[in-house]
């Protein structure tokens, strides 16, 4: 199983997903897009591919001149019938990628929040061993629409599209669901002054907010994790069948 990852900004671990990866004996091979790195050119020496969260905005194109490329590439993946997942910005970019509206600065939702699986949801690979709300992390001011002929799989008051499918098994996460207590303690300490900006007061609460919500994040986190795994193991068998 081989796995590509497409970085965005540093310090951005793939924690639950990485754990996930791990136990499904895959290779992961990382494309640090932010620090100049090519992505990937041909979708055949990848099974699936990954697109992590960032800073930027999925139509900051100026700064960050390989996002229409990265758009296209989640596409291709999709249009090989292989596994894609976008979390946080990757979510936003697979979005743009289908021709939905990217709308930028027009959410806001900092830290542990409760989201709900719509009825699609409960159908679905993904979020199916969720039994209806549950906690998961969260660090985005943008959102989208959701895209033609999507599956919409998870909402909340605050974010209406919270996660999507199109396809067979491309997949898009508002959410940080690879953020478990690990990976937001090493985000506590490495963004102190952006999370400060973001949600004041959170820092000197963290103790207490971390005890009530982080491990049910942990749980709902890596059954998503092992969820989106396994539609790459469908994907290996199927193209094994043909």
């Amino acid at each position: 199983m081989r796995v590509a990852v497409v970085e965005n900004m540093r310090n951005t671990p793939l924690g639950a997903l990485g754990i996930a990866l791990e136990e499904a004996g895959a290779e992961i091979e990382w494309f640090r897009a932010w620090d100049g790195e090519e992505l990937p050119k041909d979708v055949a020496a990848h099974d699936a591919l990954v697109v992590l969260g960032g800073e930027q905005n999925a139509l900051d194109d100026e700064t960050h001149p390989y996002l229409p490329e990265l758009a296209q590439l989640m596409r291709r993946f999709e249009e090989a019938e292989k596994a894609v997942l976008g979390i946080c910005l990757g979510s936003q970019i697979l979005a743009r990628a289908y021709e939905a509206e990217n709308l930028i600065g027009a959410t806001h939702e900092f830290g542990w929040k409760t989201v709900g699986v719509t009825e699609e949801g409960r159908a679905d690979p993904l979020l199916s061993d969720l039994a209806g709300d549950f906690t998961i992390f969260q660090w985005h001011s943008d959102t989208f629409s959701l895209p033609a002929g999507a599956v919409h799989l998870a909402t909340n008051a605050v974010t209406r599209n919270q996660a999507f499918r199109i396809g067979r098994a491309a997949y898009g996460t508002q959410f940080h669901f690879e953020a478990n207590a690990a990976v937001v303690e090493g985000w506590r300490t490495e963004f102190k002054a952006s999370i400060e900006r973001n949600e004041p007061g959170w820092l000197q609460r963290y103790a207490e907010i971390a005890a009530q919500h982080a491990p049910a994040a942990e749980i709902a986190g890596l059954a998503i994790a092992r969820g989106w795994v396994r539609t790459i193991g469908a994907d290996a068998k199927l193209q094994a069948a043909s």
